[in-house]
Parts: structure tokens; C-alpha cells; sequence
């Protein structure tokens, strides 16, 4: 039995514990051209995801706004605007307790600025206009406006 006892584990004379400085640098240029590589792919992933947002936001609305004409007998003014789904306007009989919209406040578009809301609209009862990422009105790809007429716009 004492002839285990006293039995150690020693590296060999090549052995070394650690990294050196020049492999950790090379572990961190390949993260870097990993990372170049693949992170502009994402990039404009953002964008897309929140236009697809406000598409749906707009159609939620088209189908609020329908049903509060239903219910009021007409569609809310310039003045009232998409407000009028969260909150009652005066002189709206027949507006649902309980509002057209599951939110207390009139609606943002993902990049937190209101909607442009026209009644009558130049393409129907109503127009809904999100200005896309700028802000502003028309522009291209993620700056493109997304519009109540034509919620298809760009994939």
C-alpha cells in the first residue's frame, strides 16, 4: 500500500498550462472575421421585421376602424383620429366600452412615431400611413411608407 501513497502527476518537460498572448490574438482575429462575415446579414433584419409590424398594425386597424363604424355610424374625423379606437370621442353613441384596440393610448408605429390617419382618404374611407424608417414620406426599402391601400408593399 505505501507504494501508491506517494505516487504524484507531473507534466513532462515540454508541457506548459495556459494560452500565449499570440493565440489568444489569433482566437480573436477569427471572432473578428466570423463576426465581418455574418453581422451584415442581420443588419437589415431589424428594419424588415418592423415593417412587417406596421403592416399588420394597419390592418388591425382597417378592421377597428370598421367596427367603430358599425357601432358610431361613421368613421372617426381628422381631429379624432386613431385616438378615437382607444378612447371615446364626444358625441361617438355607440362607441364599445371596451374600445377597438387592446392599448391605452393611440397607436405608434414600430419606430415610435403616430400614424398618419386621413378621413376621407384619397384611396378609400380612410387612409393609414406609416412613414417606414426615415420618418419621411416615400423613399426605398426600409424608408419605404407602408400604406392602407396596399399593404403587400415590399417583401
Amino acid at each position: 500500500m505505501d507504494r501508491y501513497r506517494d505516487v504524484r502527476v507531473r507534466p513532462g518537460p515540454g508541457a506548459r498550462g495556459g494560452f500565449t498572448l499570440l493565440e489568444i490574438l489569433i482566437v480573436v482575429v477569427i471572432i473578428g472575421v466570423l463576426a465581418s462575415v455574418v453581422l451584415p446579414r442581420f443588419a437589415g433584419q431589424s428594419d424588415r421585421a418592423r415593417a412587417s409590424a406596421a403592416r399588420a398594425e394597419i390592418a388591425s386597424f382597417k378592421t377597428a376602424l370598421e367596427m367603430f363604424r358599425q357601432d358610431v355610424g361613421r368613421y372617426p374625423t381628422n381631429a379624432e383620429g386613431l385616438e378615437a379606437l382607444v378612447s371615446r370621442p364626444a358625441g361617438a353613441d355607440g362607441w364599445r366600452e371596451m374600445g377597438y384596440l387592446d392599448q391605452e393610448a393611440a397607436p405608434t408605429d414600430p419606430w415610435g412615431r403616430p400614424y398618419a390617419y386621413t378621413q376621407p382618404g384619397a384611396h378609400g374611407p380612410f387612409d393609414i400611413v406609416c412613414y417606414g424608417a426615415d420618418g419621411e414620406a416615400g423613399g426605398s426599402d426600409s424608408d419605404a411608407d407602408i400604406v392602407s391601400w396596399d399593404l403587400k408593399g415590399n417583401p
